[in-house]
């Protein structure tokens, strides 16, 4: 009688374990199909432009299922429709939230380049966001470093070389402004930093100069000759190496320009005839 006993009471065990199990099956994939539901309601919503709605479809398909494979892909395509929209701020917070929450995602390059491109377009000039030119430096430095073999990292250096170009106009900027108030250290220093950080953009051969003018107007010749030297050798056809000749050279004449000018006589010369 017991063992009758224990035996209906297992069966009354299994059974309920298998209707639970069915329960959660059934439950399990309502929420699935709910999270794809909502991640391709906003994939449509993208696709015609509704962006903020399409951010809160891809919110929701995260919710409904936080442990599938397409939560961080949902994280990231709500970042990226909230970028789409212009809408920064809310970009990176969803980016930073991605970063935090999936840090093993193999999508986790795309989320650092998508925040460094949120930080990049909000760059205007020298004098506005600096904190949108600082934030873009950091994170396109770190996909260089961490994803040297990526297309990413390749589009990131050009980028970085248009930032290092915005700050390196900055120092220009003070030089110039710190050399008109006959204030010489100062202005040597910012140029200085201009080669010493961001050699390689278009304020190289001006910051050359203008070290060469300063050291001149001080009196340290050498010094002056040895900046003279190192732009001549590196950017002889520029025209701050022109602009350097003439400091030792009072009467030079641009050949180039004199050249041009007897052309233009001689035509005119000639159309008189």
């Amino acid at each position: 009688m017991k063992i009758h006993f224990c035996l209906a009471i297992f069966l009354i065990f299994l059974v309920s374990c298998s209707e639970k199990k069915k329960e959660i099956v059934i439950i399990e994939g309502d929420i699935r199909e709910q999270m794809f539901q909502a991640y391709k309601e906003g994939m449509d919503h993208l696709s015609n432009g509704q962006n903020l709605l399409a951010a809160k479809k891809f919110n929701d398909a995260e919710i409904f299922y936080p442990q599938s494979i397409w939560a961080p892909k949902s994280a990231l395509m709500a970042a990226f429709s909230y970028y789409s929209q212009n809408y920064y701020s809310d970009a990176i917070f969803e980016i930073d939230r991605y970063l935090k929450k999936y840090p093993k995602d193999k999508n986790i390059v795309y989320g650092h380049y998508l925040k460094a491109i949120c930080y990049f377009e909000q760059v205007e000039d020298e004098k506005k966001n600096f904190a949108s030119i600082d934030g873009a430096k950091r994170e396109l430095e770190f996909i260089i470093t961490n994803y040297p073999n990526t297309d990413f990292a390749l589009d990131s250096k050009y980028k970085l070389e248009l930032i290092n170009s915005v700050l390196a106009s900055k120092e220009i900027y003070l030089g110039r402004y710190y050399m008109q108030r006959k204030k010489w250290i100062a202005s040597i220093n910012r140029f200085k930093y201009v080669l010493n950080n961001y050699d390689t953009t278009v304020y190289a051969p001006e910051a050359l100069h203008r070290l060469v003018e300063l050291y001149y107007i001080l009196g340290y010749i050498e010094e002056s000759k040895k900046y003279a030297s190192i732009l001549g050798y590196n950017y002889k056809s520029d025209r701050w190496y022109k602009e350097t000749y003439k400091i030792y050279n009072k009467n030079y004449v641009n050949p180039i320009k004199d050249a041009k000018e007897k052309k233009s006589i001689i035509k005119k010369f000639k159309s008189l005839f």
